[in-house]
């Protein structure tokens, strides 16, 4: 069988300490913290007040655009508190505290379609944006605006993404081995929604078993094909996954639209599946709680709205001195200073790290001009020249050296002998030209 890949990137040591361990529920939270802002794009207006009862999967954050997505209530009980609480994202952020009162009612009116691949688009696209779907592996775009393009834009390929090249990650390929049945009929919506004909589902080769279930499950469909790809990192990204599947390449500033393709993880295709068959709101998702930080790294079915502490709590707590909580994985996951946050919409995971693994930070030193980041840059950009400029505040030149192309996989930082901060400098170079815009 062949396996393809891309250009660039690296092969971070993978960690994959949870890819045998089965998903299991966690305990109901007693109490939730919804953010209603947990994804691109304009954040949600509370629906209910303070002191209101309200049911597992009740509407309490309508949007207030379209590039938006609502939130709901992840268990039933009593709103206690509107207002700003810490975020994963570093930030406060306005949320909807809901303390539970043990009964776990589902709100009533969720509808069930039995024929959900021959429901009409627009039917399709409107339950989608009410079950608040959005893209499950990290970007949190809003889903149904990823499926709806513009009529000038003809999409013939879809693609769902599970690759989890992310070090120590194992949500999606847990999904895959345990749902897999879900996630190729939610591929099958998602070309409906699209109009195509043809869907690919791409899994780095190390995930055997995932590789497996998918095709078992897809075998009856001819126009479902499981493509096996080549272990390296980043390869689940949007670019690279395309390229590699179609041979298409995205063009500077481009969209996958732009090149006929969408793509869409694995876990948002088991998600509108959910929704479109069963009428469940996105309010629960797969969390890998791991590193060598751990006692008992696990991958757990977590309602929205949980705490940290929770899932640490039930993975047996800290294992020996924290060297680092991260929200995410060790490439793009964001350090977190507190565990009294709420996994998210886009929480793919927990990290621990202890603090014999986490180096003091070192003074990064000037680019010594190896070439390094430029060979291993998966978009072909020059992460050297642009962060010597972002250096000396020549933003503009920056941005024409494509730095708004980057899509911050980390795989320049990682590579650097002088440690730059590479990532980080072209970060500030986006805020700074988008600030002044």
């Amino acid at each position: 069988m062949k396996v393809i890949t891309f250009s660039g990137g690296v092969h971070p040591d993978s960690r994959k300490l949870t890819e045998k361990k089965p998903i299991i529920k966690t305990a109901l939270p007693k109490q939730v913290v919804i953010p209603l802002s947990q994804h691109i794009g304009a954040p949600c207006s509370a629906s209910v007040t303070a002191g209101q009862e309200v049911k597992k999967g009740q509407p309490i954050g309508q949007t207030s655009g379209f590039v938006s997505a609502p939130v709901h209530a992840s268990i039933s009980g009593k709103v206690v508190a509107i207002g700003p609480f810490p975020h994963p994202s570093g930030k406060d952020v306005t949320s909807v505290v809901i303390e539970g009162d043990g009964k776990d009612e589902w709100v009533s009116g969720l509808k069930e379609h039995e024929d959900y691949l021959n429901l009409d688009i627009e039917l399709l696209k409107a339950i989608v944006k009410d079950a608040g779907i959005v893209g499950l592996g990290g970007a949190t775009f809003p889903t149904h605006v990823k499926l709806s393009p513009p009529k000038e834009k003809k999409i013939d390929t879809v693609i769902l993404n599970g690759a989890e090249c992310e070090p120590y990650l194992t949500s999606d390929h847990r999904l895959m081995v345990e749902h897999p049945r879900e996630i190729v009929e939610g591929l099958k919506i998602i070309m409906r929604m699209v109009g195509v004909d043809k869907g690919y589902i791409g899994i780095e080769q190390n995930k055997p078993d995932a590789i497996k279930a998918l095709r078992d499950a897809a075998s009856k469909d001819r126009n479902v094909e499981v493509v096996q790809l080549y272990v390296k990192y980043p390869q689940g990204a949007e670019k690279m996954l395309i390229k590699v599947i179609t041979g298409r390449e995205v063009p500077s500033g481009g969209l996958p639209m732009d090149v006929g393709a969408v793509v869409q993880n694995v876990g948002t295709a088991k998600a509108i599946f959910d929704a479109v068959r069963y009428g469940i709101p996105l309010i629960e998702r797969v969390v890998t709680v791991t590193g060598s930080g751990i006692k008992e790294p696990n991958n757990f079915l977590v309602r929205i709205g949980t705490s940290f502490q929770q899932l640490i709590d039930e993975s047996g707590g800290f294992k020996g001195g924290i060297g680092k909580i991260i929200a995410g994985g060790p490439m793009m996951g964001l350090a977190q200073g507190t565990t009294d946050v709420p996994v998210i919409k886009g929480t793919s995971g927990i990290l621990v790290l202890a603090k014999d693994e986490v180096k003091e930070a070192e003074t990064y030193r000037p680019c010594c001009r190896c070439g390094r980041c430029i060979d291993v840059c998966p978009v072909g950009l020059n992460p050297a020249t642009i962060g010597i400029l972002v250096e000396r505040g020549r933003f503009q030149e920056a941005k024409d050296n494509d730095c708004f192309d980057c899509i911050e996989c980390g795989s320049c930082s990682y590579i650097c002998p002088a440690k730059r901060p590479l990532v980080q400098f072209i970060k500030l170079a986006k805020f700074e030209l988008t600030r002044k815009s």
